[in-house]
């Protein structure tokens, strides 16, 4: 099944269940706990009530399990975090229920309100969790079984990569792994892999393999004692692939205190999670950046109008300036600011600006301190381009200058770049290449401890920096 088929299949599932538990609730309050109040059996009438219930409910249940993460990852879930998540989740929705509807319900005596939270909360897990226990089922037995696999590339070429690979092909398919080739470190001649599976060539030449046709899911690092030095270099050339890394056990020891990891489908390979932040953080961060932006573009709306004709009047050229940068996984896309300099600043090729460029405009040198010239960039935060926190994005023409010197910076494209930054923040604006290799180390932390305090602390500054007038 297509992932996002399964995704709804999920959601589908989860808005009937709420709306089941819901239905069943609410007739359980009028059948037993209402006539003890009155004294009398209750008819149990649908009234509007209960139909917008129904409805608006199970709306509030699906934003809550979004937030928690559930729909990601549909072909890798563990049946016994999906009970514990669930069971978390429904007593965390439930308990908001409780406080916002069941509080004013009438009652007879306060033991009724621990018998409606807990009726509503063994209504809630029950249909949520079996139906999600069945179909999580029905897709492990499908991997397992071999009907269900995911496209893997081993890094690796030598005895170690011929001995994790016929161990896996051991399981008969139960791993789930479709194996498409190998990659070796360089380039190598007659590799032992290779009598098992195809070649596709060095690493440094294997951009084309996982962004082809073919989705790559799985890579599999399985490399030799002497080659455990260049681990750096491998997580380098493999910063921006979209697929799950799992690396031979023996590499635990490098990548320990780097990077997260778990067991997989119980074969012998630890998970290198590229997981920044905790499901449910990443989600809220979005959701925050989306609604953070709208709000910012129409509180901002007149402001822009009037920025707008003091631009056009006072210098010749457009009102907003549109520049390729590039975004989150090395991806290009046109960030837009508000116009600070004047037409043809770069006539003579690509140029950082300083703090006394003759190129920036009188009313650009006011937008920059503010910071106001940035109001355009919440447009690239509603495309998805942007996030309201992260490192701030640059032209390849100076990343690829950043790269040669510094290759570890590929690791800030982990992330979507932002409209502010740790480095913006502790470092301000660079000048010169060598500037922005000194603003990479703070942005590198940020990445390293990605969290929702840390953006709201971060955004903090940068608005103190905004009404200070100390931008640059």
């Amino acid at each position: 099944m297509n992932p996002k088929k399964k995704v709804l299949l999920y959601v589908t599932l989860d808005y009937f269940a709420a709306m089941a538990a819901w239905a069943l609730f609410f007739i359980y309050r009028k059948k037993f706990i209402e006539p003890e109040k009155f004294g009398m059996p209750v008819p149990v009438h649908l009234d509007e009530k209960f139909f917008l219930g129904i409805l608006i409910i199970p709306l509030g249940w699906l934003l809550l399990h979004y937030i928690s993460g559930y729909y990601r990852d549909i072909y890798r879930k563990s049946r016994l975090k999906e009970f514990f998540l669930t069971l978390m989740v429904t007593l965390a929705g439930v308990t908001v229920l409780f406080f916002l509807v069941i509080l004013n319900d009438v009652i007879a005596t306060y033991k009724n309100y621990y018998h409606l939270y807990g009726v509503l909360f063994l209504l809630q897990f029950f249909f949520t969790y079996l139906p999600r226990l069945i179909v999580t089922s029905i897709t492990n037995y499908r991997i397992h079984s071999g009907k269900i696999g995911f496209y893997t590339v081993i890094v690796g070429s030598s005895e170690k990569a011929v001995n994790i690979y016929r161990k896996l092909r051991a399981f008969n398919g139960r791993s789930g792994y479709r194996f498409i080739g190998f990659l070796s470190l360089r380039p190598v001649k007659d590799p032992p892999l290779g009598k098992y599976l195809p070649y596709l060539g060095p690493l440094k030449d294997a951009d084309h393999i996982f962004t082809g046709s073919r989705k790559v899911d799985e890579i599999i690092l399985a490399i030799e004692e002497k080659e455990k030095k260049e681990i750096g270099y491998i997580l380098n050339r493999l910063y921006n692939v979209n697929a799950n890394l799992q690396a031979i056990p023996e590499l635990y020891d490098i990548l320990a205190g780097r990077v997260r990891m778990s067991s997989f489908l119980g074969t012998p390979l630890i998970e290198i999670t590229h997981e920044l932040m905790p499901a449910w953080q990443m989600v809220v961060k979005t959701l925050m950046d989306y609604l953070v932006a709208a709000t910012m573009l129409m509180i901002t709306l007149p402001l822009t109008g009037v920025l707008a004709v003091i631009i056009k009047i006072t210098s010749p050229g457009p009102v907003f300036f549109v520049q390729e940068r590039v975004g989150r996984h090395g991806k290009p896309f046109n960030l837009i600011k508000f116009r600070t300099m004047y037409e043809d600043a770069e006539k003579d090729g690509p140029a950082l600006s300083s703090a006394d460029d003759p190129r920036i405009t009188p009313i650009g040198r006011f937008l920059r301190r503010t910071r106001m010239d940035e109001i355009p960039n919440f447009i690239n935060v509603l495309k998805g381009e942007m996030s309201l926190v992260g490192p701030r994005p640059e032209r390849k023409y100076f990343v690829d200058q950043i790269l040669e010197r510094a290759p570890h910076y590929i690791h800030l494209q982990k992330v979507k770049p932002g409209i502010t930054s740790w480095g913006q923040v502790k470092y301000g604006y660079a000048e010169n290449v060598e500037q922005m290799i000194d603003r990479m180390q703070f942005d590198l932390i940020y990445i390293e401890n990605m969290s929702l305090y840390v953006d709201l602390k971060i955004l903090g500054h940068t608005l103190l920096t905004v009404l200070k007038g100390k931008g640059k």
